[in-house]
Formats: C-alpha cells, structure tokens, sequence
C-alpha cells in the first residue's frame, strides 16, 4: 500500500461506524482535526439522535446505518479511503429485564458475525478502499467472548479472500463514563485476573492506536491495544470501586482482598509499542 503524503490526508474521506459511543466520539474528533472528510455513521439507538451528538462541522457527514444492512452501510462508506469499524456491544444494565437481555445476548454472535460480514463486504466493494481498522477485544486473543472472536474471524477471512488491507485492534477493557459491571468483557474477569490477562484502556489511547494503525504503512495484523493490567489486589479493588462509583450499575460483589494475589502479567504491547514510536518519529505529525 502507498504511503500516505500529509497534503493528500485532506482531500480523503474516512468513515466511522459505529460513532455513537466514546470511541467513536474520539475518533471522529481526532480525524476532523487532522484533515478529513469524517462519515460518521451511527448505528440505531433508543432515543439516538446523532444530529445533536455532533456539532456542524464542514467536513463532517452523517449517517444512519444498521450493521446488519448491507446497502446502508455500503452508502456510508462510498467514497472513502479509510473505515474504522467498532461495533458496541450492549450491556445487561442497557435493558429492561434479564430475559430482555438473554434474547440480545442470544443473538449478540450472530449480530456481529453479520455485522462484520456487512461491513468487510461493503469495503470489498468500495474502489477508493485503503485499510480497514477492525476493533476487537483482547479477549478474541485470548480464549472467551464468542462474539468477538467470530465476528474478528469473519472479518479476516473475508479481507483475505477480496484482498481487503486490514489491521485489527484488539482492545482491553475500554474505561470511562458508561462503565457499568454489567459489560460482557466483565464475564470472564475473575478468570482473566487469575491468568493475568485482565486489562484495561482508556479511550484516548486506544483512539491514538487507531490513529496510528490506519495512517502508518508498516501497520499490519493484530495489536493488543491497553495501557493498564490489573494484576495486583489493589488494581483489582480499585476497578471494583469504580463499577460501583458508577450511578447506572447495579453494586458488583468486589473481592475480599486475602483473596486476590498478585499474578505475573502475561500479554504484553510490544508490537503497538513499536507501532506508536514508529508512527510519531515518521513524516506523519503529531498524532492529535
């Protein structure tokens, strides 16, 4: 793939899909400043309303997608060089019963699969398509989380098979307003302190990963994107704390401390590590 020359980032078009969450808004924000035309596509939200999430800006464009609509996302992504795919994952505490939420969560895989079956596709066919930035979770690294790793595993075969230029971040935990203990990636988190995998980003970060994974050339494959492990006691109960600082989560048991011991980290971000100085000592600018 070509380089990207500094001049030629103002007149391409990328997309972001979904921009409803914090991820979204971050990236959205980032990208404007740093010269592009934004399709920010939102996916339907109760009570969303993405025209008063974002404010007029010249070269920002808005749309409406449905992840599982393969010609509306085809709309929001014509034109573009670039798109960078998230795909937020509703928690328990987002409906109104637990059955409620055992119905999404029934058809939370085949969603996404489909999801990144829509979107890989779309791309596929886009001519002006330079890279997808796929969002993934460490846990499609790592051993749960069925919906992530095989929507992440959809979304590779099908770059391979069109020859679609993918680079997937595979993110920890992503923290910040909004948190709730009711968040899938939480399901498996006492097993994920226990083997040392238990981590977390914040959303500045992980929105500078996507930065530098879409705009660097050498960017390839998988990254494990965090900025903090928790694999002491006091990580533990300080995560605990702010699952139940957080007004819209129900209190989550938080381990007695004598529980917990401290456990060696075992996944590492060299490889985003090398991304990131590689990135921001290159012809490419500060990344903000």
């Amino acid at each position: 793939m070509r380089m990207r020359e500094s001049n030629e980032e103002e007149k391409k078009s990328v997309c972001v899909m979904d921009a409803s969450g914090p991820l979204g808004h971050a990236l959205v924000a980032r990208l404007l400043r740093r010269g592009y035309t934004v399709h920010a596509a939102t996916y339907p939200h109760h009570h969303h309303h993405p025209e008063e999430e974002y404010q007029q800006h010249p070269r920002l464009k808005l749309f409406r997608a449905d992840p599982l609509d393969y010609h509306a996302i085809a709309a929001a992504v014509h034109g573009c060089s670039g798109l960078f795919a998230i795909f937020n994952t509703p928690s328990s505490s987002q409906s109104q019963s637990h059955s409620c939420f055992l119905d999404e969560e029934e058809g939370m895989v085949e969603a996404e699969v489909r999801a990144a079956h829509n979107i890989l596709e779309a791309c596929a066919q886009t001519d002006t398509m330079e890279r997808v930035v796929f969002n993934s979770s460490v846990t499609a690294v790592l051993w749960h989380a069925l919906a992530k790793t095989l929507s992440e595993r959809t979304a590779w075969a099908l770059a391979m098979d069109r020859g679609v230029d993918m680079v997937a971040i595979n993110a920890g935990l992503l923290t910040g307003p909004g948190l709730t203990a009711g968040h899938p990636y939480l399901k498996g988190a006492p097993d994920m302190y226990d083997h040392g995998v238990l981590v977390t980003v914040d959303v500045d970060f992980l929105a500078d990963a996507h930065i530098a994974a879409y705009e660097c050339p050498t960017a390839y494959g998988r990254y494990l994107c965090f900025n903090n492990a928790i694999c002491r006691p006091e990580d533990a109960a300080k995560l605990a704390q702010m699952l139940i600082s957080s007004a819209a989560a129900p209190r989550p048991p938080a381990p007695p401390s004598d529980e917990l011991k401290v456990i060696p980290q075992r996944i590492h971000t060299k490889k985003l590590n090398k991304l990131m100085l590689d990135f921001t000592s290159g012809v490419y600018g500060d990344i903000n």
